[in-house]
């Protein structure tokens, strides 16, 4: 049985998407906007948690309408949140990279890809040195208006 932990953020409700839409075993982390941060402890708990129930894949998604994107590219009223500043920051770069490249149409899509590219080359790195199993490491966005998943660019 294919069995994959998904790295989500609550404020996108995905869980029950999740499920309907990928019928094998589900497991979920959550975390705001998946900033996500690759401490030795949480490292520890995931591969832990990927060799127990011999998990293989590990998909990071977003919202294409995550409130804590849209926050980070307007108000960001919710940056003082612990962890939240450094992943402010990493959207901003990402949105004046988007614009450099004159991307308007898919904004949206193009900066989520660039961030969530970021941090699956960040864990895919941690998980290399720390384990010995190979996890598949991908990522999707989630469209509400179309009920579906994008792979990322």
């Amino acid at each position: 049985m294919h069995k994959c932990l998904y790295i989500l953020c609550p404020t996108d409700g995905l869980e029950a998407i999740v499920n309907k839409a990928f019928k094998h075993k589900n497991y979920f982390y959550t975390t705001l906007g998946n900033s996500f941060m690759h401490d030795n402890e949480t490292l520890k708990h995931l591969n832990d948690l990927a060799h127990k129930h011999q998990i293989k894949e590990i998909q990071f998604m977003l919202s294409k309408d995550n409130q804590i994107i849209i926050d980070a590219l307007g108000q960001q009223k919710y940056a003082k949140i612990s962890g939240l500043k450094d992943f402010y920051v990493e959207i901003e770069k990402q949105s004046k990279r988007s614009k450099m490249l004159q991307q308007s149409e898919n904004d949206q899509l193009l900066i989520l890809s660039c961030y969530l590219n970021k941090k699956i080359k960040e864990l895919q790195f941690q998980f290399t040195n720390q384990s010995k199993e190979f996890l598949k490491i991908s990522g999707k966005i989630y469209n509400r208006n179309h009920d579906v998943f994008t792979d990322i660019y």
